[in-house]
């Protein structure tokens, strides 16, 4: 479970976020911890819907996150064919804008959107 604190509308939320789909063995809960009180609950916030990750073409070559970041632009369309090095979006770090390039010629299919935050080593974007 990941704990973050979310604003809304100028209101900040506490909660808590459990993975899924991991291997890691999940906790029981037991007679004695349910009787440990719980925390107050925060209060429901719808969520924005968010978009299922596209499936990357079975072909192509992975352009992958060098860094965590924020995707803050992407620079070609989708579909837009791009050469070797050409821009194809930019991955905001430390305050910082950095251009993510094509490791080769073809054409582009996004697997992130504009404003995502990714994780290091997440596929941004297929070439094939």
């Amino acid at each position: 479970m990941r704990n973050f604190i979310i604003t809304v509308n100028g209101k900040s939320y506490e909660v808590g976020v459990e993975e899924v789909g991991t291997t890691a063995a999940m906790p029981v809960i037991t007679q004695a911890s349910a009787a440990v009180p719980a925390a107050p609950a925060a209060p429901t916030v719808a969520a924005a819907p968010v978009a299922a990750p596209k499936a990357a073409p079975a072909n192509g070559e992975k352009v992958l996150s060098p860094f965590p970041g924020l995707i803050k632009n992407l620079l070609v369309a989708e579909g837009a064919t791009v050469k070797k090095d050409q821009p194809i979006l930019v991955l905001e770090a430390m305050k910082m804008d950095n251009d993510i390039t094509a490791p080769c010629d073809g054409k582009v299919s996004f697997q992130v959107a504009k404003g995502a935050n990714v994780e290091s080593d997440a596929v941004l974007a297929v070439i094939g």
